[in-house]
């Protein structure tokens, strides 16, 4: 067995600051929904999938697919939003099986509604405080670190 990689202090002291900003940007992006739309940070995320669809739906399983969620909290995640009419299912007319979740009227405009003041509020918290140079050396490390997820662990969500 290899002897354990502790992290420095500076490391140490990164890996926190990462988990707080994280934190703390969970919790102030889930007030300005709550605030701005009585929705949760769910509630947006599947709002955005559905409205960013090409055919102004998509199966349960592709759905939960791209949030990274399993059929459980998707079926449960939707019937809640069915029963607040901001989405509906519909069987799958391919194969009978499946379940077509779309936006209905009241979900899309919800999400039009909603989504300039999210990412107001995104910008705001995060971008506005960044310069241009770097933003490209984050988005560069993020993606070296969901490579190193996928490498290592297996671990991928869709493009």
């Amino acid at each position: 067995m290899s002897e354990t990689r502790w992290l420095n202090d500076e490391e140490q002291r990164m890996w926190r600051r990462y988990r707080d900003m994280n934190q703390l940007l969970d919790l102030a992006v889930e007030r300005q929904l709550q605030r701005d739309a009585a929705m949760s940070q769910s509630d947006y995320a599947v709002l955005v999938s559905l409205s960013e669809s090409e055919r102004g739906g998509l199966r349960a399983r592709d759905l939960g697919a791209a949030l990274g969620w399993d059929r459980s909290r998707v079926s449960h995640q939707v019937r809640r939003m069915e029963g607040r009419g901001l989405v509906a299912k519909n069987e799958c007319a391919e194969d009978g099986r499946g379940t077509i979740v779309t936006l209905t009227e009241q979900g899309a405009e919800a999400i039009g509604s909603v989504a300039p003041k999210h990412v107001e509020k995104v910008r705001e918290l995060f971008v506005d405080v960044i310069s241009d140079d770097e933003v490209r050396m984050l988005t560069d490390i993020y993606e070296r670190v969901v490579a190193r997820i996928d490498q290592v662990d297996g671990i991928t969500l869709p493009s």
